[in-house]
């Protein structure tokens, strides 16, 4: 698809995006681009289509172009100033729950938001590095591999990092963290 975008053929980069929109947007949502993350996506195509030059040859794209989202995320939230960028983000994760059916249970309703804002709660009492591999991995449903190639760590970092945040979650919600991985701490940093 890359060579197609390359050799002209201007389809071939809306089919890229088409693609790939709705994970970017998941990206932008998640490091806390908030209302902005339209404008954030749509920069960070413009920034990648700029870029394709110096795109690897045989990388995968979808890791790329999430870097270059959480890079435009980041940008955005640091000339938007600390404070905004906490509300939008706190404002967002509210606006992006599921409307609850008139015909759902209340007390499984409030459950569940009381869980949802403990959830968010513990993210961020993680470190940058923490909260970005769990988002990364559990959030966006990367796998080990993409999620390495996205943060530009090596696979043993991720999994030390993804551990180490896993177990602090379980410590602050007081339960084992769905997905967490059997595997001991290996130190690999």
């Amino acid at each position: 698809m890359i060579a197609r975008v390359r050799a002209g053929e201007p389809e071939a980069y809306a089919q890229l995006v088409r693609a790939h929109t709705g994970v970017a947007l998941r990206a932008a949502v998640a490091f806390g681009a908030g209302a902005e993350a339209e404008d954030v996506v749509q920069s960070a195509f413009f920034k990648a289509y700029r870029s394709l030059g110096r795109f690897r040859e045989g990388s995968a794209f979808r890791p790329w172009l999430l870097r270059i989202v959480v890079n435009e995320t980041r940008n955005t939230l640091r000339s938007a100033g600390r404070a905004r960028a906490v509300a939008g983000r706190e404002a967002m994760m509210r606006g992006a729950e599921p409307v609850i059916p008139e015909s759902a249970d209340p007390a499984v309703a409030a459950l569940a938001e009381e869980r949802r804002t403990l959830l968010t709660a513990a993210l961020g009492e993680l470190s940058e590095e923490q909260r970005q591999v769990v988002t990364y991995r559990y959030l966006l449903e990367m796998d080990e591999a993409e999620t390495a190639q996205t943060l530009g760590w090596p696979r043993g970092t991720v999994k030390s990092r993804l551990n180490r945040a896993l177990r602090k979650l379980e410590k602050r919600l007081g339960a084992p963290v769905d997905g967490r991985e059997a595997e001991g701490d290996d130190g690999d940093e």
